[in-house]
């Protein structure tokens, strides 16, 4: 019998093994032949036999080369999906790129990477429409050289990102990417080039940044010192050898307190420490010690640099020389606080300390004084001998008597010849009176300068605080300069005490034309009406319009709570029109109402005296014109129109010829004649209870 040979040959990569086959395919025949024995009967039977053993041996050998070869195709089918995984999902993005320079193949990192589709890169785009305009010839570069030298390139390019394969315009957004080009056939033997696209954006932006950090640490002209988390330095930059005069070898390794000095004491620094513990930075000024010895005044910025853990591993400090600029600061701040002619302290200074003494003489339960001078006739030393002269005058006599106070007390020039003493640390008022004797006497003191003897005295006035009501210190001095003045009048060469209980009264009375005023204008006054009642047949006859003051803290306020204070006051003529104007107004609203009432308003002295009384009047009546001028009536007291009986009848004269008629209230007070009654035409008499 013919044998059959199996479609792979013995020895063949991946055949089986044909004599395993045949042994395994005779163990099965067997096998099926013990289930189902059969006689033999002659020899032509038993050739069937065999020949039917040998086709189905020769079948069982096809059926199990056949499984195998489905077993090794899966295998090979499951390598390929897996080359094909570790292609598109690879670190690193992978394409190759064909003499066009066009895109042949591309993996899915690659696509990601470039922010396109994957199908965008399988229509062989040029892979230069992903670089960048200015890396065009850097790619040109390294295709040609992987070309001619056949060895793998390595380059750094930008490719542009979010970009189509036909994508125009401006370049946006890119990725720098390191390639690496080899050079390769395809499977028809054309060649290719082979690239792997690896991202290195983060790194070249870290590049970049270290790249400015340095240029910045280098040229800036702040001095900038890193140091360990000890305090040693470890770096510093050119302008901290400039401002520090240490160099470089010099200074690194040393422990920055090399720096300190005995300017700032050991709290300072522990202050320092805490807030870098705390809140990992500190800002301030400070001095510091040149490698000279010399101190020079720093701005310095220090910040604690913090591993993962919050562990601090360096400490960064920024600080730049700001020596000329704290001497020229001393300069301004005396400039604003000195006299520039007497070098003694000017009236911003001298706020300062008052104010200082005011709280100081609350806290020990002590006074103090405050004295104002204005030198006696210094005027005429400047006109006689020029101000040259009394300049040196003024310094001269602002020196004497400065040396006649105590330390701890001021003089200060406030202005030309005023001068100001603050006085502290006094048990009473009787303690500073030989100080100011002393004051007194240094003041009035000749003056040599030259062949020249000059001589001028002063006046003073004084005020003490704590006083028996709060005040401002701006309300001292101005105490003080009511005091000079006084002292002036008095005589000069003197001092005077300033009495805070007259003032107190004096400040109150304006305070209330203050307030009234305020009142008035933010229409705090009503009006009441006291009707005027026939006794005999019971008809209201007329009204009486009283003034009310409606205060917001006090409550309904009667003419005796306001009036007197602005009797003699102009304020007293701006209520009284607006009280006659507030009258015509709820007279006209009576008529609109159908109401027709006369109403008689209060007048007082002042305003009757007004000389365009009677103008004014009338031009009230004017904006009314509905009220007619003779249900208006005007009433004054007896004493006001007795006060100046021929102005005043000339008033009701004028006022009678438009209509308006006058009454003389309480009738019999002023013991006047009857006789002035024929002056005096009014239409009724008020007779007084008394």
């Amino acid at each position: 019998m013919k044998q059959h040979k199996p479609p792979l040959a013995n020895g063949a990569p991946g055949a089986p093994d044909t004599r395993t086959v045949r042994q395994k395919a005779e163990a099965r025949w067997q096998a099926d032949q013990q289930k189902s024995p059969k006689p033999m009967d002659n020899q032509a039977t038993r050739n069937v036999h065999l020949l039917v053993h040998e086709l189905q041996v020769h079948q069982i050998e096809l059926e199990m080369q056949n499984e195998e070869l489905r077993q090794a195709q899966e295998s090979i089918e499951t390598s390929r999906l897996r080359y094909v995984d570790l292609y598109d999902l690879a670190p690193v993005g992978y394409c190759s790129v064909n003499e066009a320079g066009l895109i042949v193949q591309a993996n899915l990192t690659l696509a990601t990477l470039l922010g396109v589709a994957r199908s965008a890169l399988g229509k062989q785009p040029p892979f230069s429409n992903f670089v960048r305009r200015s890396d065009q010839d850097n790619w040109y570069k390294l295709r040609k050289l992987a070309r001619e030298s056949g060895a793998r390139q390595v380059g750094e390019l930008r490719l542009r990102l979010n970009r189509g394969p036909a994508s125009t315009g401006e370049d946006g957004a890119y990725l720098w990417v390191e390639v690496a080009i080899t050079v390769g056939h395809d499977e028809i033997g054309a060649p290719v080039l082979y690239l792997a696209v690896s991202d290195i954006h983060e790194r070249k932006q870290a590049e970049v940044k270290l790249l400015l950090s340095a240029s910045v640490f280098g040229h800036t002209r702040e001095g900038i010192m890193i140091t360990d988390a000890d305090a040693v330095i470890i770096d510093v930059n050119e302008a901290f050898t400039r401002i520090t005069g240490y160099s470089r070898a010099e200074i690194i390794g040393q422990d920055s307190r090399i720096l300190r000095s005995d300017r700032q004491n050991t709290a300072f620094y522990e202050a320092i420490w805490d807030d870098l513990a705390g809140q990992g930075h500190w800002s301030g000024e400070m001095w510091s010690r040149h490698k000279s010895g010399k101190l020079f005044a720093q701005l310095s910025s220090v910040s604690a640099v913090r591993d993962g853990q919050g562990s601090t591993q360096h400490y960064v400090a920024v600080f730049s020389d700001i020596s000329v600029a704290k001497a020229h600061q001393g300069q301004l701040e005396r400039m604003a606080q000195f006299d520039a002619l007497t070098q003694l302290p000017n009236r911003v200074l001298l706020a300062d300390r008052l104010a200082l003494a005011m709280a100081q003489a609350q806290r020990r339960g002590q006074k103090v004084a405050v004295v104002y001078l204005d030198l006696d006739g210094f005027k005429s030393i400047n006109d006689c001998h020029g101000h040259g002269v009394g300049d040196h005058f003024l310094i001269a006599v602002a020196t004497a008597m400065h040396d006649t106070l105590r330390e701890g007390d001021t003089l200060a020039r406030i202005g030309g010849d005023e001068f100001v003493a603050l006085l502290i640390d006094l048990d009473s008022a009787d303690g500073c009176v030989s100080m100011l004797a002393r004051l007194l006497e240094a003041a009035a003191a000749p003056v040599q300068l030259g062949a020249l003897v000059l001589q001028v005295s002063t006046s003073m006035g004084v005020t003490f605080y704590p006083q028996s009501e709060d005040i401002e210190a701006d309300q001292l001095l101005r105490q003080a300069d009511q005091a000079m003045y006084q002292a002036k009048m008095e005589g000069k060469n003197r001092y005077h005490l300033f009495d805070a209980e007259q003032d107190t009264s004096i400040r109150g009375h304006h305070e209330s034309l203050d307030r009234i005023r305020l009142a008035l204008k933010q229409g705090e006054f009503v009006l009441h009406y006291q009707p005027k009642v026939n006794m005999r047949s019971g008809q209201v006859i007329g009204a009486e319009a009283l003034i009310r003051w409606q205060h917001p803290e006090k409550g309904l306020l009667a003419p005796a709570a306001f009036l007197p204070v602005i009797e003699d006051h102009p304020l007293a003529e701006e209520v009284g029109e607006w009280v006659i104007n507030a009258a015509l107004t709820q007279m006209a609203r009576w008529q609109a109402d159908g109401l027709e009432l006369s109403v008689s308003v209060n007048v007082g002295a002042r305003q009757l005296q007004q000389v365009d009384f009677v103008a004014r009047l009338k031009s009230l009546l004017g904006k009314h014109p509905q009220v007619k001028p003779a249900d208006l009536e005007l009433e004054v007291l007896e004493t006001s129109a007795l006060a100046d009986i021929g102005l005043m009848s000339q008033v009701i004269e004028d006022c009678g010829k438009m209509g308006v008629m006058f009454a003389l209230d309480d009738f019999g007070t002023g013991y006047s004649s009857l006789t002035y009654l024929k002056r005096l035409r009014v239409a009724q008499l008020k007779i007084d209870q008394s």
